[in-house]
């Protein structure tokens, strides 16, 4: 039996990644938002100039890397999200090893993300989302085992991956706050459990970390050919971002309200249409199971942490209740499904977590076949097989707002 995750770790990454790898470049052309992500990574793989310019800019320099490396062709663009994607299902399993200790519900937990659908779309599309999520989960991981450890080191790791991830997508910017409170609660709780890292300290290090580590990540912008960045400019630039990230936007066919994501009442096609020879679709939809089954994970851990006062079960059932609630107070005129991506991945290790505190093999097992089950089903319209014609997508749009 192995001891120690990382092994194991590693092959939940070579499997994870060996799926999503799988007919990458289908289809053939840019699906959903690569026409914005793809164009402004090429521009920064030439450094010719800024674009994108509402986004920060590490997701479209990885993205970037992969033109580099492979071409500017779909498999170049897409190359490096498959390797983000196989990474969070790997940081899964990791983040549930570090708060269960044990291996079936980790490996549980890294099963429920694959066939969680979502994790799958968007580890095949060059989206900025995909890489925000696993440097997410490395920060969580690494400032969890640090606080339990008492070192530095992983502390400063877990600052580090929080800036990188805000340096993806600025909806990692709460994260941080989340990280200094949570660790401010368990020092005043239990001081002596925790003695390893003095309070103020660590919450100046974890903020100025980030910081700094997030304004690094523009240093490239300073070469570009034209209109390079500037030190005069870089904090007046980051006010121009915000004013672009909170214009209000027009009505958009999928828009969707934060609090309908779980209940996947709206989900979103990133594509449906003649493509390759054929009609295609790839579908941002949860799968039904894992998501709904979540839900009540979720419920169970906060009446579980009530009764019992487990930090294990508060712990998860906080990271997903935070994750969505920060929708609930971000500035945006609109809101669609994908953004409960990093939710619904947290859903498969709230769904593991319950399962192992309770002892449920049985119903572990259950949920597990009938996740697989709708896998099967719904695959062709999550990885763009060909269709049978247009009107195929009533074969798996249940309800009328699927559609």
């Amino acid at each position: 039996m192995l001891r120690r995750p990382l092994p194991l770790a590693l092959l939940v990454f070579a499997l994870a990644w060996a799926l999503f790898v799988v007919r990458l470049s289908v289809p053939h052309q840019m699906v959903f938002d690569e026409t914005h992500y793809v164009p402004a990574a090429r521009a920064m793989a030439a450094l010719s100039g800024p674009a994108n310019v509402e986004h920060p800019l590490l997701a479209k320099w990885l993205i970037a890397i992969g033109i580099r490396l492979y071409g500017d062709t779909p498999f170049g663009w897409r190359f490096m999200s498959t390797l983000a994607g196989a990474a969070t299902v790997a940081l899964v399993f990791a983040l549930t090893w570090l708060v269960t200790g044990r291996r079936r519900p980790s490996l549980v937990a890294a099963l429920f993300a694959v066939l969680g659908f979502t994790v799958y779309v968007q580890a095949r599309i060059a989206m900025l989302d995909t890489f925000m999520l696993p440097l997410l989960l490395g920060a969580t991981v690494a400032i969890g085992a640090g606080v339990r450890r008492g070192g530095w080191g992983l502390w400063m790791l877990g600052a580090v991956l929080l800036g990188l991830a805000v340096a993806c997508k600025w909806v990692a910017a709460p994260y941080v706050a989340f990280a200094a409170a949570a660790f401010v609660l368990l020092k005043r709780e239990d001081a002596l459990r925790w003695p390893g890292l003095p309070m103020l300290p660590a919450v100046a290090v974890l903020g100025l970390v980030s910081i700094a580590t997030y304004f690094l990540t523009f240093a490239p912008a300073f070469f570009y050919a034209t209109e390079p960045m500037t030190l005069a400019r870089l904090l007046p630039f980051q006010l121009e971002m915000y004013h672009r990230q909170t214009q209000v936007l027009p009505p958009h066919t999928y828009q969707a309200p934060w609090w309908s994501w779980p209940l996947l009442v709206r989900p979103i096609w990133y594509l449906y249409e003649p493509a390759d020879g054929a009609q295609r679709g790839i579908w941002m939809l949860g799968n039904p199971v894992v998501m709904w089954a979540g839900l009540a994970a979720v419920a169970a851990c906060w009446w579980g942490w009530v009764k019992s006062g487990s930090p294990r079960l508060f712990a998860v059932a906080g990271l997903w209740t935070g994750s969505l609630a920060i929708w609930a107070v971000i500035p945006k005129s609109l809101g669609f499904y994908y953004y409960y991506y990093p939710s619904s991945v947290f859903l498969a290790i709230v769904l593991a977590v319950a399962l192992d505190h309770w002892r449920a093999r049985r119903l572990e097992l259950a949920l597990l076949a009938a996740a697989g089950a709708m896998a099967v089903y719904f695959f062709p319209v999550l990885s763009a097989q060909a269709l049978s014609g247009p009107a195929a997508f009533k074969q798996w749009t249940w309800f009328r707002s699927w559609v």
